[in-house]
């Protein structure tokens, strides 16, 4: 081979060219499919783009600027007349390792028919071998030019237009399926998801997927099916209509009259009670139940309908109950059902070493989590779905732990209420308060879950500020009214004759904050108080209060809503002018100088200006958090953990809160619509708060 010197900027390069690398196969693409021949080949839906990375040898000794290669493709094809066709392309000069395209021509490709191509490097001297020379292949397609026909969708748990069909967590399953022999895979969606792809076993089979409706009410399935070469059908879309969740298959509220010797079932078997069952005793506030059952721990502290309630653990199911544990110290069973000489099930409270967990089992699965507390109601629903296979526990309306796959024990015994089946006998016997057990042969969805532990909030509260007949501005329900001290008011606007956007004489008078009046406080005496406490601190609550501040930089503290214990407050809502935010202030202790949680929310001081500000104050016991929200539950809010509540013993105070060993931080500005609450209310409830009237509590 000639050897030739060249000289750019005084250095000499020699040059012994070598054939450029024959092109391998891993490097060749068509679309964005791999080189494959036989049942592998690509298929398209469009004449494609065919791709190479061609390279010429580095040994060239060339600068990299001159490893210049071109490509020439070459694809065939035999016609409908058995004539073999050929089309080539050869493309421009680029650097070795770029990638190399032919795009192929729209009018040149037949459909329906096997396509070869391979394709070689040229560096205007030398040819690589072809790319299917020696170890190399030829790739193949197909271009398909027809789109699949539309899949057909059947149901039989969810017939198609059929009112109403049962039910939310009753799994249905749905059927898609296309009459085309290439569908490869099914896009599908229901309204509000899942949004999924799946494929089937082989081309052009059937797919059936698991749905389980979380919400009653029409919904939609809509499919399209997709073939081998990416075409798509036509969408296919099938509607079916949910109704709500079917009742219990067994339910005991457990709110039986003192001295009854039986737990009447609102559906299912009547349990019978041991003498170590008393019917009466406390119910959790803000739920449907009067009374529970009480358990004294002794081995006569059980109920049973002698009977199953789950009549195959195998399948779905779920049980809940209200719960409130005397003790915490050791492993204790709400519910379960025997299974020969053991449980196919317990759900309960586990002592883990020396920490206390909600716990649901099944076999040798066990789900745990959540804080149980002496003497505190939580409510507890464990679920096994089928299904998935897996098991969940629910305390409180939220899933805590970790779902566990479970293998449950195809026997069925008695439904078991307070202990469990441990060969010839029963242990870990429940001490405490039960009510409103129930067992679903159903899974029970996260939003049903939410309601069965829901606490309905209970108003203790309204005070609108629109007047103070002696010096007391009443309670819209006729409770405690609030007391102003000296430097608070109730400011009403005077009647005007004239109208300020037409008499420029006319003064401009302010409006109330909300409805016809509002308390303003003087900022240095100023405050009103109920004569005690109005939440219980100790448990979930809520107080919302809309508030304007008189100044826009105010040069200290202000405080507008607290709750006193003996030595310190046990919450208070203040302005932080270093901060520029509202701050929710919960000392952990009733102490002096106790260590303090703090939330805080941004907003801007008024001024004397505009509505004001919405706040309100959440305290969950369920979950063991405080909140503080600025203009309603749509906008994000302030949260911190607080796990140890402790009730206050003082009054309510409006404008005002303790500092040392007195009164502090008292606030310059109007405040308006305190509304107090036992209880947690949802976001939804709380943007119902400061307009004056009253949340829908449903």
């Amino acid at each position: 081979m000639a050897a030739v010197v060249a000289a750019t900027s005084g250095v000499a390069h020699a040059a012994d060219n070598l054939p450029p690398k024959q092109p391998l196969v891993e490097d060749l693409t068509t679309e964005t499919k791999a080189c494959a021949t036989g049942e592998d080949r690509a298929y398209v839906g469009a004449p494609p783009t065919l791709r190479a990375a061609l390279y010429d040898p580095e040994e060239d000794n060339q600068p990299a600027e001159a490893n210049m290669v071109k490509g020439e493709f070459e694809a065939w094809w035999t016609d409908a007349d058995g004539v073999e066709q050929r089309l080539t392309y050869t493309t421009n000069a680029t650097l070795s390792g770029a990638r190399q395209l032919w795009r192929m021509p729209q009018d040149s490709i037949p459909a329906n028919t096997v396509v070869s191509w391979h394709v070689r490097a040229d560096d205007g001297t030398e040819k690589s071998p072809w790319s299917s020379e020696g170890a190399g292949s030829v790739c193949e397609f197909v271009y398909d030019d027809v789109s699949p026909e539309r899949a057909t969708i059947t149901s039989p748990e969810y017939p198609e237009d059929v009112l109403w069909v049962d039910g939310v967590g009753v799994y249905g399953h749905f059927t898609m399926d296309s009459p085309s022999d290439d569908v490869v895979a099914y896009t599908y969606n229901f309204i509000g998801g899942p949004y999924a792809t799946v494929q089937p076993k082989q081309p052009g089979g059937s797919v059936t997927v698991p749905f389980l409706p979380l919400r009653s009410g029409p919904d939609r399935l809509t499919v399209r099916a997709i073939d081998r070469s990416g075409r798509s059908s036509g969408e296919s879309t099938y509607r079916f209509y949910v109704q709500s969740g079917r009742a219990p298959v067994a339910h005991w509220r457990l709110d039986d009259a003192a001295g009854a010797t039986s737990a009447g079932a609102e559906k299912g078997t009547a349990a019978r009670a041991g003498s170590g069952v008393s019917f009466g005793g406390p119910a959790p506030r803000g739920t449907d139940l009067a009374s529970t059952a009480h358990l004294d721990g002794s081995s006569h502290g059980y109920l049973t309908p002698d009977a199953p309630a789950v009549a195959d653990p195998r399948k779905t199911f779920a049980v809940s109950a209200w719960v409130r544990p005397a003790r915490t110290d050791r492993t204790m069973t709400v519910a379960g059902q025997d299974a020969g000489r053991s449980a196919a099930f317990t759900l309960g409270l586990r002592q883990e070493g020396t920490t206390p967990l909600w716990s649901f089992a099944i076999g040798d699965a066990r789900v745990s989590g959540g804080a149980p507390e002496t003497g505190e109601w939580a409510h507890l629903l464990g679920v096994y779905d089928a299904e998935t296979g897996h098991a969940k526990l629910y305390v409180n309306g939220h899933e805590v732990g970790t779902e566990a796959e479970a293998a449950p024990a195809a026997t069925t015994g008695a439904f078991q209420i307070g202990r469990v089946r441990h060969g010839e006998a029963y242990r870990d016997r429940w001490r405490g308060d039960l009510g409103d057990v129930r067992v679903h042969d159903r899974v029970v969805v996260p939003a049903e879950a939410s309601q069965l532990a829901r606490h309905r909030p209970g108003l203790l509260g309204h005070w609108s500020l629109e007047t103070a007949p002696a010096g007391a501005s009443p309670d819209q329900n006729g409770g405690a009214p609030l007391k102003l001290g000296d430097g608070a008011a109730i400011y009403r606007s005077p009647d005007s004759s004239c109208l300020p956007e037409l008499d420029p004489d006319c003064p401009v008078i302010p409006s109330p904050l909300v409805g016809d009046g509002h308390l303003t406080l003087d900022g240095r005496t100023g405050y009103a108080a109920t004569d005690g406490p109005v939440v219980d601190t100790s448990d979930s609550f809520t107080v919302g209060v809309v508030v304007r501040l008189a100044d826009a930089e105010p040069d200290r503290p202000m405080t507008v809503l607290s709750q006193g214990g003996e030595h310190t407050d046990a919450f208070k809502v203040r302005y932080q002018p270093s901060k520029h935010a509202w701050q929710l202030v919960m000392p952990q202790r009733d102490e002096q100088g106790a260590a303090e949680t703090v939330v805080a929310q941004v907003a801007a001081a008024d001024g004397g200006e505009g509505r004001g500000h919405r706040l309100a104050v959440v305290y969950d016991d369920a979950t063991d958090q405080i909140r503080l929200h600025i203009d309603g539950g749509s906008i994000t809010a302030a949260t911190a953990d607080f796990p140890n509540g402790w009730p206050s013993t003082g009054p309510l105070q409006i404008g005002r809160a303790r500092t040392g060993d007195g009164w502090g931080e008292y606030l310059h500005g109007d405040v308006d619509e305190v509304q107090a609450y036992a209880g947690a209310l949802s976001a939804d409830e709380i943007n119902g708060l400061g307009w004056g009237t009253d949340p829908c509590l449903c």
